[in-house]
């Protein structure tokens, strides 16, 4: 399937089509075709704006032939000859983005497990055989869950650059959690905690939701910070 980006960059190529060769909008717009209604100019540029801020970050990094690209999408609507099929086409971009996401995931992943690799040598980190690193912010004094417990926790999870996507203190409330039914970085870190502790969890891709992320907004190999206070084990 293609990139969303890439559908909305073809259809960017409905207001760049609409220049001539020089790249200047021609100074008058064709008179419409019957049941054709023509867009001005400063809705065209304004169409154009709102179709770039969709796809921008999809496509940073890259730079994309806008005179190409204009005349492959006009040559497909106005059922001229194309210089290639369509279904060679799509295998063509599908490659081409597929091969693209595959490098921005490994960078992605070498900088995760950089920032991994740099906090477990901070003073008071502690890092497990499976390679979760935790820090004790408060020793709690109570019980210690095990694996088949419901836990009562607050918590606030962010990304490595200090982004926040989830927060039970948000929420203004307490959550709860089976410890069998959470990524293993939690099931793991909750047992090494006792009742009234506050941890603070670093857990490693491996131990969150892997090489598929979560639709939640968690992308593949992403690194979860969490500062996690154990209230109780639910009985």
């Amino acid at each position: 399937m293609l990139k969303k980006s890439v559908i909305f960059l073809c259809l960017g190529a409905a207001v760049i089509g609409g220049c001539n060769d020089s790249g200047k909008a021609p100074s008058k717009t064709e008179a419409p075709a019957s049941g054709e209604r023509a867009l001005d100019q400063n809705t065209s540029y304004a169409l154009g704006m709102v179709i770039g801020s969709s796809c921008k970050e999809d496509l940073r990094g890259l730079k994309v032939d806008y005179a190409a690209l204009a005349k492959g999408f006009r040559a497909y609507l106005e059922d001229e000859k194309t210089t290639v099929t369509f279904e060679e086409a799509v295998a063509q971009v599908t490659s081409v983005f597929n091969e693209i996401e595959k490098e921005r995931s490994e960078a992605f992943r070498e900088e995760q497990q950089a920032f991994l690799t740099e906090n477990s040598k901070k003073p008071g980190i502690q890092t497990t055989a499976s390679g979760l690193q935790y820090e004790v912010i408060t020793e709690g004094t109570g019980g210690t869950p095990q694996k088949t417990d419901t836990v009562r926790v607050h918590y606030k999870g962010t990304f490595v650059d200090g982004a926040t996507f989830d927060s039970s203190y948000n929420r203004g409330k307490p959550a709860e959690f089976s410890l069998e039914q959470v990524i293993p970085g939690w099931t793991e870190g909750f047992q090494l905690m006792r009742e009234g502790g506050t941890y603070r969890l670093f857990i490693p891709s491996e131990l969150g939701y892997g090489s598929q992320g979560s639709p939640g907004g968690i992308p593949p190999y992403a690194t979860l910070l969490f500062e996690v206070e154990f209230l109780n084990i639910v009985q």
